[in-house]
């Protein structure tokens, strides 16, 4: 176990890998191209798939499928069966879900910031 302190950083490389590795849970869980823009229509209202189809642009039946399910099994989403003929799935966010709606704010901020700074050069 290294636990060199660097004089211009007091943390140890141990503490920087334990800091680290939740943001990177974080990135893994909502990288991607489809994950973020199907949580943002998610916490705006409840969808049912071809609702979800229809909003994303460009997101194949095949893909969407496969990332509800992955968010659902990180217990970002509920997907709710209704006994309707036929039968109607909607999808929501878990309140786990919802307690990604100030980082996602934060991050759209930072993100508005930066656009700007960037134009502006």
């Amino acid at each position: 176990m290294d636990t060199t302190k660097n004089i211009s950083n007091p943390y140890t490389v141990t503490e920087c890998k334990t800091f680290i590795l939740p943001v990177r849970d974080v990135i893994d869980l909502l990288g991607g191209k489809w994950r973020l823009p199907i949580i943002i229509a998610l916490s705006f209202k409840n969808h049912r798939f071809k609702e979800l189809e229809r909003q994303i642009e460009g997101i194949t039946p095949r893909m969407l499928s496969k990332v509800l399910k992955d968010l659902e099994i990180n217990g970002l989403v509920n997907r709710d069966v209704f006994k309707t003929t036929p039968i109607t799935v909607e999808y929501s966010l878990t309140d786990y879900g919802k307690s990604l709606d100030k980082v996602i704010e934060t991050v759209r901020e930072w993100g508005l910031t930066h656009r700007q700074k960037i134009i502006n050069k």
